[in-house]
């Protein structure tokens, strides 16, 4: 925002003047042009469906300590690979963290864009927001996107957090969203993109209460590996390439990305499982 001082070096009034703790609405206010979300293609204009990096599958799932979030890690541009290794999820603060799917660039802005809106609610508020409230304010800025949306350039988050004020054994929450705003709960598990189906279905079938850390990452992989087999936008495990798909986890100790030796040695255990069976386990009777 160097545009924003009074040639001098020192800054403009707008930032002594009282306001909002958000920071989206203060450079609506000042700087509109600096939102992503607020630079629409001309009028009538469609992006092309396949002249836009797009980003999926992502899911998330409750356990024993918290939550999990979980994506693989290709991106499509119609019938190409655009990426094979691109980050899908991100942290959002020390007890969210945020997956998308979607236009890969107005995703990775918008998820740059929530951290420091966050950030800058806690310095101004001087507490953290509550996670209720990190859902609304994050379905806020899809909302924002909504003309960019209808011309083809939608982004679907998902988000998941460890809420310290929910009971014991519900703290790991999971929000989806639609690409107009729409807000949702959601219990246990959940998945976006264009292989959630399939991931959903897998879910449905191996999830269950109060499973371990190490147990909600096999049940995500089973997921993605499923959902890989069945959508060609979603990127199985690469084991060539050592491209595995990423698992953070978020407990009352905060986010935490699965270290890349224990996600391969998971990756490479459900893939050796695979061999026997490569439908993957069946539901528990």
């Amino acid at each position: 925002m160097a545009d924003s001082d009074t040639g001098d070096g020192r800054l403009g009034e707008e930032f002594f003047v009282p306001g909002s703790s958000s920071f989206t609405r203060f450079l609506a206010a000042h700087r509109p042009g600096l939102l992503p979300t607020r630079s629409p293609l001309p009028y009538g204009v469609r992006a092309a469906p396949d002249g836009v990096p797009h980003g999926t599958t992502v899911l998330a799932l409750t356990h024993r300590d918290g939550v999990l979030i979980a994506g693989d890690r290709r991106a499509t541009m119609g019938n190409l690979i655009a990426q094979r290794d691109l980050e899908k999820v991100h942290p959002a603060d020390d007890q969210t963290a945020v997956a998308f799917a979607g236009s890969v660039g107005l995703a990775l802005d918008m998820v740059k864009l929530y951290q420091v809106e966050l950030t800058h609610f806690e310095k101004i508020e001087g507490i953290p927001m509550t996670l209720n409230a990190k859902a609304v304010r994050l379905a806020a800025m899809i909302r924002e996107n909504l003309g960019q949306a209808m011309q083809g350039l939608a982004v679907v988050p998902l988000l998941a957090g460890y809420d310290p004020a929910a009971p014991d054994g519900e703290r790991g929450r999971i929000f989806s969203f639609d690409v107009v705003g729409g807000l949702y709960e959601k219990s246990d598990f959940h998945a976006e993109g264009s292989g959630s189906p399939y991931a959903r279905g897998a879910l449905k079938k191996l999830y269950r209460p109060g499973m371990s850390r190490r147990e909600a990452a096999l049940v995500a992989l089973q997921a993605l590996y499923d959902a890989a087999d069945d959508d060609s936008a979603t990127g199985g495990p690469d084991i060539n390439r050592r491209i595995f798909p990423i698992i953070s986890v978020i407990t009352e100790d905060g986010f935490e990305r699965l270290p890349e030796q224990e996600t391969e040695d998971l990756t490479r255990e459900m893939v050796e499982q695979r061999r026997d069976r490569p439908d993957g386990p069946g539901a528990a009777v």
